[in-house]
């Protein structure tokens, strides 16, 4: 195993506590471009990042989130809120110049949209943990928050939708309980 594989994966936790320190907005742009390079089908890109980063926007945060959470949000530098755009489709001509009627199929079918923006915005929001690990920070995502309030908040206008959280910074190892078990293999696949 290599240096990559224990930062991004062996010796990473998620925390639920971080050290007071601070997550400069430099950094936010680097993971980003490491983020933007991940895959998604058809080149779809539909996840969307509020950097929640100021004490007037963590407050606005901490109403939404189930009060077991608050904590964490409070002890993050940054909390991303990873979401969707709903009318992803738009960026295909672009994004997808080879196929230009593709964003024809999404507009007529908002179930496919949904699932695709789901699938794929999930996927980038885990590409962002993994940038954000290989740039030495530490990571905790989440649930347990009322995505409705939190989208009425952020997302007025409904074009864009939560779908999960990230705290970022540099992790309190000493607020770490013991690392749970991992399935095996055999438990969770098979080799056809």
């Amino acid at each position: 195993m290599t240096q990559a594989h224990e930062q991004a994966f062996l010796a990473a936790r998620t925390y639920a506590r971080f050290q007071d320190r601070a997550v400069p907005e430099a950094l936010l742009h680097q993971i980003y471009e490491l983020t933007k390079w991940g895959p998604t089908s058809m080149n779809t890109q539909p996840a969307r990042y509020v950097f929640v980063h100021s004490a007037k926007a963590k407050a606005r945060l901490r109403l939404c989130m189930a009060p077991g959470n608050v904590d964490k949000v409070d002890s993050a530098p940054v909390t991303v809120i990873v979401a969707l755009d709903s009318r992803f489709f738009d960026h295909l001509p672009t994004q997808f110049p080879h196929a230009p009627q593709a964003a024809l199929g999404f507009a007529n079918d908002p179930a496919l949209a949904q699932s695709t923006a789901l699938r794929n915005s999930s996927l980038q929001g885990a590409y962002l943990i993994m940038a954000a690990r290989h740039l030495g920070l530490d990571c905790g995502p989440m649930s347990g928050f009322n995505n409705a309030a939190l989208d009425q908040e952020f997302f007025p206008d409904g074009r864009y939708r939560s779908n999960f959280l990230i705290n970022l910074g540099y992790g309190d190892r000493e607020s770490l309980r013991p690392r749970g078990p991992r399935l095996p293999f055999e438990s969770v696949a098979t080799v056809l």
